[in-house]
């Protein structure tokens, strides 16, 4: 199941759904997933909030395991600052947008990739990078 949430879609609904759906289905795995698109002040409080970074941040996943090992995840989304990345890597927003529902997703299935420039050689990166060419 997903859910999509938020004031506005800045990516429409299907297509969140077919990232959503494309990793999923590639990982062979289930999850109830919920994306939020929220405003730039929303995500500085949960990125100060829960990774005590007062700043907004393009993406935040939270995952949770049930029972029966059922994955449950929050994705939250901020297209302001997706914007902002798309403009200064020349992406167009949509693009940008999608490739952080399926960042979202690795994340809440527990990918992790480090930080700073050896994230976007990580396992992680190239296997969403693999789901990118796969939602086009």
């Amino acid at each position: 199941m997903i859910a999509v949430a938020g004031r506005s879609h800045p990516l429409a609904r299907a297509a969140v759904t077919r990232a959503v759906e494309t990793v999923l289905r590639g990982e062979k795995r289930a999850a109830l997933v919920s994306v939020s698109f929220v405003s730039r002040e929303r995500m500085r409080s949960l990125n100060a909030r829960w990774k005590g970074r007062n700043e907004p941040t393009d993406v935040l996943a939270f995952a949770l395991t049930g029972p029966h090992g059922a994955r449950t995840g929050d994705i939250y989304i901020c297209p302001w600052v997706a914007a902002r990345e798309a403009r200064a890597r020349g992406l167009p927003l949509r693009a940008e947008l999608r490739r952080l529902v399926i960042h979202g997703v690795l994340h809440v299935l527990g990918y992790h990739h480090p930080e700073g420039p050896r994230r976007t050689v990580s396992p992680m990166w190239r296997r969403q990078e693999r789901y990118m060419r796969g939602t086009r």
